[in-house]
């Protein structure tokens, strides 16, 4: 039988950052230096296929340090922690080693640095996520203040609006940031903002590939997981640029087919912490159904490394 024709457009950038890869380089070069069990505090990254696959290597994942013995190493995600954990580490004289995102260490500094000169803290973040909870951790209670809407903004009680700085998570949207940035300012004429934009570079870059692809797709497929603050932005850029239908899957036997049937032009693209051969997978699935042409969107290339904890180079 004939297969109906496909454009599948598929987003670039897409898939892992240079943070997601430096994290997972670093929990396989700790398997390779101490063997195995390695403790991961938290998910490393927000992908299950990523964390199984680190699983069958050797890695031990766990919420809280306390699940960890006093003699294997541990490893702290990328998401970053609060300082409470690496100084607990430390005390029970514990090897451990900090994947934290350098962007996301870059965001930390910004926070004590405002501290130090007498400034309250707002963090425009996602409450209860591992990378707001870990930023508001490197100080202590009550210095820095959660929004997460500009209705938000309206209900913030501080201590001094004179003395004000704001951060962000790293993973926010773009334009909802800017939304809730321009009503601390609107409220607080003073508030300071970082010398550079919180929100990473791969961030950025993946929601504008995004907005570019959504104007030709009638539908678009995320793959990446639900607990990735990033891959879940992607959904909300989507359907706010203008793609009818905008769907997070972790797998490809998570395609709604149904949703998809009359369908010519189809998007994917893939969270930060989602690696390529699910794309590809996903890419697989619709040739087993169309006929399938691929055309790329690129609007940026990306060329960021970061270096590996110094305790790890030399190890591969």
């Amino acid at each position: 039988m004939t297969k109906p024709p496909l454009t599948l457009y598929l987003a670039a950038p897409r898939g892992f950052c240079a943070g997601v890869d430096r994290a997972i380089q670093i929990v396989e070069l700790a398997l390779q230096k101490w063997g195995a069990p390695v403790y991961v505090r938290h998910e490393i990254v927000h992908n299950k296929f990523v964390v199984d696959d680190l699983k069958c290597k050797g890695a031990v994942f766990v919420e809280e340090l306390d699940e960890c013995p006093d003699d294997r190493p541990v490893i702290f995600s990328a998401h970053g922690v609060p300082k409470s954990v690496p100084a607990a580490a430390a005390k029970r004289e514990m090897i451990y080693v900090d994947a934290t995102c350098p962007l996301v260490s870059k965001v930390h500094i910004e926070a004590e640095r405002h501290h130090s000169n007498g400034l309250q803290i707002v963090m425009i973040g996602h409450d209860g996520h591992p990378e707001t909870i870990g930023t508001m951790g490197q100080l202590p209670a009550g210095e820095v203040l959660l929004v997460e809407t500009v209705a938000d903004v309206a209900g913030l009680q501080v201590r001094d609006p004179g003395h004000l700085a704001f951060v962000t998570q790293t993973t926010l949207s773009v334009d909802d940031t800017i939304d809730i940035v321009a009503a601390l300012q609107e409220r607080f004429p003073d508030i300071k903002g970082p010398h550079k934009e919180d929100i990473c570079y791969a961030t950025t870059n993946r929601q504008e590939a995004v907005k570019a692809m959504a104007s030709q797709a009638e539908a678009m497929l995320v793959v990446g997981a639900p607990n990735s603050s990033n891959s879940r932005r992607l959904v909300e850029v989507g359907a706010k640029a203008g793609c009818s239908y905008a769907q997070l899957v972790q797998r490809a036997g998570d395609i709604d087919w149904r949703a998809l049937e009359g369908i010519r032009t189809m998007g994917i693209t893939a969270g930060a912490s989602a690696p390529e051969v699910l794309v590809n997978e996903v890419i697989d699935a619709f040739r087993d159904r169309y006929d399938v042409t691929v055309e790329q969107v690129e609007t940026a290339k990306e060329n960021v490394h970061f270096k590996v904890p110094r305790v790890l180079r030399g190890v591969a």
